[in-house]
């Protein structure tokens, strides 16, 4: 994969803000560039990141595998992770979990055949006294989801989209 002029552009701005000999630092930034921009991280994208950073391309694929932000594969418009840890499943995280896998017809995981929805589990979002909790595209937090809430989440969404 070789990176466009823009995106390496973006990098430089990132390894800039570390010393020149710490430019493995700005890993995470350049892994969620190249997400923003195509909505996954693939191998390819690893291994060039890995080679603007001057790191071994494993080095940058643990970094991907460790975090549950960064998507492996290509997911749908809206990535919903419900919170499933301990402390959330002892207030109705699972049953969110199942409640949506019913809603959507995937199973966690999966993305809706229309490709506007993956579901997905996650550890801890730090917010263990409004569970349910899930976020939604990595960046939304939602509090509090009891089975009304996550139908008119859904549902807003599918309109916001004209597929209601």
């Amino acid at each position: 994969m070789t990176l466009s002029d823009a995106t390496q552009a973006r990098f430089a701005r990132e390894v800039a803000k570390y010393p020149k000999e710490q430019a493995q630092s700005a890993v995470m930034a350049c892994l969620s560039i190249v997400q923003q921009e195509q909505g996954w991280v693939s191998p390819e994208s690893e291994a060039a990141i890995a080679d603007y950073l001057g790191m071994p391309t494993i080095a940058v694929h643990e970094v991907t595998t460790f975090y549950n932000m960064y998507n492996q594969r290509p997911v749908g418009k809206f990535k919903l992770n419900v919170c499933t840890n301990l402390p959330c499943q002892l207030r109705d995280g699972q049953k969110a979990l199942h409640h949506l896998e019913h809603k959507l017809g995937v199973h966690m995981g999966e993305t809706t055949a229309d490709g506007l929805f993956t579901l997905q589990q996650s550890e801890c979002l730090g917010a263990c006294a409004d569970s349910s909790v899930m976020l939604v595209n990595d960046r939304h937090m939602c509090s509090f989801m009891s089975n009304e809430k996550l139908d008119q989440l859904v549902d807003g969404l599918k309109a916001a989209e004209g597929k209601a």
